[in-house]
């Protein structure tokens, strides 16, 4: 298993776990409720193709990343002792039976593994357990989905600051962007269940994943931790790299069900207050100065004003309790780092983001990880077997003419043709 996919792994988990690690601990009554209810929740697990969690995984888990200092590796997955070992089928027989199931999607999965028999799909050695197969084609998505019924919606309010942030994208107006033709602007903002407090808004010109992690950085230097960030389901916040950072914080990366925007009604209530309030005062045409105007306006109207469902300023009511926000660490710039993977080459270079940089001699021929963050992408960390190995620097192929090589190793140089030293004449190759 790779680095990244460990990662994923271990950002699951903690999902999984963080109503128990987080903040004050369930009583017993409510820590088993909690329990059976996410034993008995189907999960779509990385790595495995099982649906479910048994209770005494959950308590290691817990117990592996309270034991750790809470450090996010504890959940780190060991590898397998079996990896590389044929699963329960074959790769010829789970083609088959998806090819079967897309021909046949309302057929019971009993008549299904009986279909499979006699078209000779499911050999006479495979498991003909109606579990394994429902497991199997439920997690190829292949299984028929339940009638839609009535969803039980309540009013929620967190009880504390920052116990629950909600975030998402406003679609804004076309603005100028430095000497760029007029571009459309997108609002990412976060506001805090409890107080309603902004704890960080701002207009860009994407609503990239990039764009939605200088934002949310921003918003945790300013305002602190959350315990939860609850955030749509669109392809930028589902980024694995956005869970890990979430989970290596304690934070829970919660997202929203698809089509039910009903769960996110705080900040779509704030942008309709930005769209009927602010927009139409903006006299502005730039970037620059909407978003000037904005930060005005949240620091002197909407943080100030009574909000009408607390009875409170967001500002008063986020302040009273201080005592509950926990400040961001100071290496929080690191968390927010982008991960690649490249492999060292025999001349000691790496190209990254189409620049070349020298790594250290112990690392020719090894793929490594290379850490940089995109406010400064000139400062890249360089690790190999999770052990870091400082700092890259950029080629300078000039001063590199005058360094002379180390005679103990055998590194080749990028060079396809030899440069005798100086006060020697060629002679060519003796061969």
């Amino acid at each position: 298993m790779t680095e990244k996919e460990k990662q994923e792994v271990a950002a699951f988990r903690f999902s999984i776990i963080h109503e128990f690690v987080n903040g004050t601990k369930p009583l017993f009554g409510e820590q088993e409720k909690l329990l059976r209810a996410k034993c008995d929740k189907k999960w779509d697990i990385p790595g495995s193709d099982r649906t479910s969690i048994g209770r005494s995984t959950i308590l290691r888990w817990i117990s592996l990343y309270r034991e750790s200092g809470q450090e996010i590796v504890a959940l780190f997955p060991k590898d397998r002792e079996d990896r590389g070992e044929s699963r329960v089928y074959d790769k010829d027989t789970c083609l088959g039976l998806i090819q079967l199931r897309k021909e046949l999607p309302e057929l019971p999965v009993r008549l299904v593994r009986d279909k499979a028999r006699r078209r000779g799909i499911l050999p006479a050695d495979a498991s003909a357990d109606l579990s394994t197969l429902y497991r199997f084609l439920n997690a190829q998505g292949l299984m028929k989905k339940t009638p839609s019924q009535a969803v039980d919606r309540r009013k929620f309010e967190a009880e504390f600051p920052n116990d629950l942030w909600q975030s998402d994208v406003m679609h804004g107006p076309k603005l100028q962007v430095g000497k760029e033709r007029a571009r459309k602007v997108y609002l990412i903002a976060f506001i805090d269940d409890h107080s309603r407090l902004i704890t960080h808004g701002k207009f860009y010109v994407s609503e990239s994943l990039v764009s939605f992690k200088v934002a949310f950085e921003q918003a945790l230097l300013t305002r602190g931790l959350p315990r939860k960030l609850y955030v749509d389901n669109g392809s930028a916040y589902k980024s694995k790299q956005l869970q890990f950072t979430a989970a290596s914080l304690g934070i829970a990366l919660i997202h929203a069900k698809p089509y039910t925007p009903q769960g996110k009604g705080k900040i779509e209530r704030f942008f309709k207050t930005v769209r009927t309030e602010f927009l139409p005062c903006f006299n502005g045409g730039t970037l620059d100065e909407i978003n000037m105007a904005f930060e005005l306006w949240l620091s002197e109207t909407y943080h100030t004003r009574r909000h009408s469902a607390t009875k409170q300023s967001p500002f008063k009511r986020f302040t009273a309790k201080l005592e509950c926000v926990r400040a961001a660490p100071r290496d929080l710039k690191d968390h927010f780092r982008s991960i690649l993977r490249r492999r060292v080459n025999k001349d000691r270079t790496i190209m990254v983001q189409n620049r070349l940089f020298e790594a250290p001699v112990t690392l020719v021929g090894e793929r490594v990880e290379v850490l940089f963050h995109e406010s400064s992408p000139e400062e890249i960390e360089v690790k190999w077997k999770q052990k870091s190995y400082g700092y890259l620097t950029a080629v300078d192929l000039h001063v590199n003419c005058g360094i002379k090589r180390d005679k103990n190793n055998d590194l080749e140089l990028s060079s396809e043709n030899e440069i005798p030293e100086s006060g020697q004449l060629w002679e060519g190759n003796n061969e």
